[in-house]
């Protein structure tokens, strides 16, 4: 019996291991998001739609299993990815899974400049994070928030070995968060109410932050492993 139950777990792993989140093959898109002008950004295979943020090559990142890997590399032998091409309006989607005490984000109109060092100068911050083992973890710094601005409504991240599902909508100045299906942050930029938020957050002198409406999209490597798959862009 002990034997029977063993062949059919192994069974279930090898049948979802090409699987998203939703059952579909990974890393690759249906007719119907081609019809929709859908565009993978990862492949399974090759990282050649990213760079590292200033630099013409990608270090500090593995790929394995269908995966891209963020591996924490000390002392600056890693780095924050960006998009080879730039974004404006767009619907993201992408599976991401964190390890244990681990911190790492997505960012969109990222700009690359001799005054930014680093892609949070520009790009606001969708957050990934264990929310559960992260020593200083507080609402609007949980996954799925505008990190350190608007925290996440009924957000709920899965545990650490199992893949999230997130989705980004950017339109002019109106944004949304999507995290395992559920909508847990919405906002539009530049408004009074999010001036007032931004100007209580870390951000309030960071003269570029949420400035330009075009930019490169960003995953970013905290020191911590983050796997990303299933990235996929369409412009809107």
């Amino acid at each position: 019996m002990k034997k029977l139950v063993s062949a059919l777990v192994l069974a279930l792993v090898v049948l979802f291991a090409g699987k998203t989140v939703s059952g579909q093959a990974l890393n690759q898109l249906t007719p119907k998001e081609v019809k929709e002008g859908w565009q993978l950004l990862f492949d399974g295979k090759s990282m050649d739609k990213w760079r590292c943020y200033k630099l013409d090559k990608v270090q500090g990142w593995s790929m394995e299993d269908g995966a891209m890997t963020a591996l924490g590399l000390p002392e600056g032998k890693g780095g924050d990815i960006v998009t080879k091409e730039k974004f404006q309006d767009f619907e993201l989607s992408l599976e991401w899974k964190i390890s244990q005490n681990s911190n790492s984000g997505i960012f969109f109109h990222v700009v690359e400049g001799d005054q930014y060092e680093t892609v949070y100068m520009t790009g606001p911050e969708y957050q990934l994070l264990d929310d559960v083992g992260y020593p200083t973890s507080q609402p609007k710094n949980n996954s799925g928030a505008n990190y350190d601005v608007h925290p996440p409504k009924f957000g709920q991240v899965k545990t650490l070995d199992q893949w999230n599902l997130t989705k980004i909508v950017v339109k002019g100045a109106h944004i949304e968060h999507w995290l395992n299906d559920r909508k847990v942050v919405e906002y539009e930029m530049w408004t009074p109410e999010w001036l007032e938020l931004k100007n209580k957050s870390k951000w309030k002198d960071v003269e570029g932050y949420c400035k330009y409406k075009e930019g490169f999209i960003a995953l970013q490597d905290h020191g911590g492993s983050t796997s990303f798959r299933n990235i996929k862009i369409r412009k809107l």
